[in-house]
């Protein structure tokens, strides 16, 4: 087993799922950027309750950082090129609403602060 974090894009939605015993988990595709430059496609799973709801929370083109267990794979396209993939169980999720979050904690502030907050310049 590999942990590993990844940080990417979401490709669609997460989807939310009901197991055998009838408790909920999240599916998703996340498209990661290796550093050679090369798009790689993340399947994703999360079981834990706040990595489902925040994959969820979510939307197509979304970037969010995941930490995990990884497990590499590899494709073929319709072209006949292998790819590589990576499948994760995800144990963590972080997105720009976490770090805000994390940030206003650290900083003294509540989530209802943080609800209420206007900019003092608004958009003109």
């Amino acid at each position: 087993m590999i942990d590993g974090l990844i940080s990417g894009r979401l490709h669609g939605a997460a989807e939310s799922r009901m197991d055998r015993h009838n408790q909920p988990f999240a599916v998703a595709r996340v498209r990661a950027t290796s550093s050679e430059g090369e798009n790689l496609f993340v399947n994703v799973i999360a079981f834990e309750t706040e990595v489902v709801e925040g994959l969820l929370a979510l939307g197509d083109g979304d970037s969010v950082a995941l930490s995990g267990s990884l497990t590499p794979r590899v494709w073929t396209d319709k072209q006949g090129n292998t790819r590589p993939s990576l499948d994760m169980v995800a144990h963590q999720v972080v997105t720009a609403y976490h770090v805000n979050r994390r940030r206003a904690t650290a900083l003294g502030h509540d989530d209802a602060a943080l609800a209420n907050h206007h900019h003092p310049h608004p958009e003109r």
